[in-house]
């Protein structure tokens, strides 16, 4: 077993705020409406963080046995590509953490729906295996969706639309269609992580046969997309507010919006890929702070 370090540098810490973004939101809508429950809400967070980690992991894996990472990437290197941890090693940690993950997955079923609604516990127990699968897949495999451009896609559905409105489903048992717009507001802060990351890998990823999105718009056009993401996640997180709203401090996450405005001058200027790599932990760390603000202004 290699150095708990390694395998804290391969679960990287770093996106982990980012990932429980969607459980602060939904959360906290469902606060807001008078519903809430400690056990379903630690369980979300335990839920959400173990799919992170195992995405992570299955990321480093799968860009490392196809030789995406190698010493074309700009990024810092991972465990794999650094020889710290090796793959047999790699896919067993995979194997354990999506084990774990979807007990926590089943626990957090139990504690929202007990025995009964057993229509609606075998969708979120579906819901929860397309979650792993989709965590797995991304690099992972021939058929590996992150490899033909669909990223994004999958990204803004799970932490966005899942992780906002279906935790929000957990605490009421009940739709709200308004909802949608933070759930979307999340998906699109959480797509343009992703973005970030393949404009910074865009030359290596083309090189080694990695079709992102990045790659198949071209750096300009990609740019342009970012750009939508940030101001389209403002949007609807300010319409969900508009027509929520009873007080002025409800607007009060527009200052986590603040770093991301500067952050889209960066990008667009940006003419050195390596230099993006600090831009992923401000739309990250930004995110959650919109996550945070977003639910005290909601709830205090």
């Amino acid at each position: 077993m290699k150095s708990f370090a390694s395998w804290i540098n391969a679960a990287r810490l770093r996106t982990l705020p980012l990932s429980v973004s969607g459980i602060c939101v939904g959360s906290s809508v469902a606060a807001y409406q008078g519903y809430f429950n400690i056990s379903i809400f630690s369980l979300a967070l335990g839920t959400t963080l173990g799919l992170q980690i195992l995405s992570n992991f299955a990321n480093d894996y799968g860009d490392g046995v196809k030789g995406t990472d190698n010493e074309d990437r700009t990024a810092p290197q991972r465990a794999i590509q650094s020889g710290l941890i090796s793959q047999k090693e790699m896919l067993q940690a995979i194997i354990i953490t999506a084990i774990a993950t979807l007990f926590l997955a089943i626990l957090l079923i139990y504690a929202s729906f007990g025995t009964e609604k057993l229509l609606s516990s075998l969708i979120f127990f579906l819901l929860g295996i397309a979650s792993i699968a989709a965590a797995i897949k991304y690099t992972v495999g021939n058929s590996a969706y992150g490899y033909r451009g669909m990223g994004d896609i999958f990204v803004f559905i799970f932490f966005g639309i899942v992780a906002v409105y279906g935790s929000y489903y957990l605490y009421t048992h009940d739709h709200n269609w308004i909802s949608l717009f933070p759930a979307i507001s999340i998906g699109l802060l959480s797509t343009a992580v992703l973005n970030i990351n393949n404009l910074r890998d865009r030359a290596s990823d083309e090189k080694a046969g990695k079709i992102t999105l990045v790659v198949k718009l071209g750096e300009s056009k990609a740019k342009d997309y970012h750009y939508s993401l940030i101001l389209g996640a403002l949007m609807c997180m300010v319409i969900y507010t508009v027509i929520n709203s009873t007080e002025l401090n409800d607007f009060i996450y527009l200052i986590a919006f603040i770093p991301l405005i500067f952050h889209l001058r960066r990008v667009v200027k940006n003419e050195d890929p390596k230099l993006l790599d600090p831009e992923l932990k401000i739309v990250a760390l930004s995110t959650f702070g919109i996550s945070l603000l977003f639910a005290l202004g909601l709830l205090w």
